[in-house]
């Protein structure tokens, strides 16, 4: 091998940073890959946005507009014939905003299992295995329960929709802006999205130890009551059909996520039983004596094949044949 070539492979091994064997990193190394994940999770994220952005003109706005295109006609703005629906735009920029918030929120939705995946990536190393097991679990169900609670607000959208509209009576003519029906929409979506994970923030505690089945079985009428006075809040209508919609789900959730804890506590229970120092901290260590234990010398045999010298006192017959 000549000299340059040997040169240049010399300084491309002392290029490489030296293997921690203790897998550890700095502050600044910790930042550096933070800072690469929050750009990919972005990327992935404009990506997702510029893709929803075209998918609008292409299926996306009239799955939107669906529910409020299923009212009868003297509900909803008609363009000529009652087979057509319209929203209505009162400035120059309404469109533009509206079709960016919703390809903002559906390329959140399309791009989540990449940027979930950067926060996972982020977290995992600093994970025991259990802990992992734990937050792969968390992180698959809230997904879920997310997608069921915004289906249900979907198909439930135009049943709500004709409450509401309906109750303004005859006489008048409802025509919808599309920034009050896509935020009002988009808003339902959400809040009941987010409301069917609140049930899972009850098991994540129960299983780090901080809510035991106890508790919540003793306080399961006041989870119900402010179950309901939460999804009071919480629905954008505000009306007793969307609340009670909302409320119902949560109830049943909890309930199941009640006895959820009930299975965990007694799993607990068990293996703290088999290992009899479950009262202990992690810190603290267990009160075992390592000193060795004296010898029972009255319920020890004595040997007959002892030496003649042995001062220890025989009893029995051997002793009165010696005597």
């Amino acid at each position: 091998m000549s000299e340059p070539a040997r040169r240049s492979g010399l300084r491309r091994r002392r290029r490489r940073p030296p293997r921690d064997p203790a897998a550890t990193m700095t502050l600044v190394a910790h930042l550096t890959e933070l800072r690469n994940r929050i750009a990919k999770a972005l990327l992935a994220l404009l990506v997702a946005t510029a893709v929803a952005f075209w998918w609008y003109e292409h299926g996306l706005g009239d799955f939107i507009r669906a529910p409020y295109c299923d009212l009868p006609a003297d509900l909803r703005f008609t363009q000529g014939g009652e087979q057509e629906c319209g929203l209505l735009i009162t400035d120059v920029l309404g469109g533009v905003f509206i079709r960016l918030k919703v390809s903002f929120l559906c390329g959140a939705v399309l791009s989540a299992p990449f940027w979930l995946y950067q926060l996972w990536a982020f977290v995992t190393p600093g994970l025991k295995r259990n802990e992992k097991r734990y937050g792969f679990g968390f992180v698959a169900v809230s997904s879920v329960l997310f997608a069921l609670g915004a289906t249900l607000a979907y198909l439930s959208l135009s049943a709500g929709l004709q409450l509401l509209l309906g109750l303004a009576g005859s006489g008048t003519v409802i025509a919808l802006t599309a920034q009050d029906y896509i935020g009002f929409a988009l808003s339902l979506l959400v809040a009941f999205g987010v409301s069917f994970e609140v049930p899972l923030i009850a098991v994540a505690l129960n299983l780090v130890g901080v809510l035991s089945y106890e508790t919540l079985r003793g306080a399961r009428r006041w989870i119900f009551f402010l179950t309901v006075v939460f999804a009071a809040f919480v629905t954008p209508t505000q009306d007793p059909f969307t609340m009670l919609l909302m409320a119902g789900p949560m109830i049943v959730l909890f309930e199941l996520a009640i006895q959820v804890a009930r299975f965990v506590d007694r799993r607990r229970a068990k293996r703290d039983a088999a290992a009899h120092f479950h009262d202990l901290s992690d810190d603290e260590a267990s009160p075992l004596d390592a000193a060795p234990s004296a010898l029972d010398v009255a319920a020890t045999p004595y040997d007959d094949l002892r030496r003649e010298d042995d001062p220890a006192p025989v009893e029995g017959p051997a002793a009165r044949s010696r005597g």
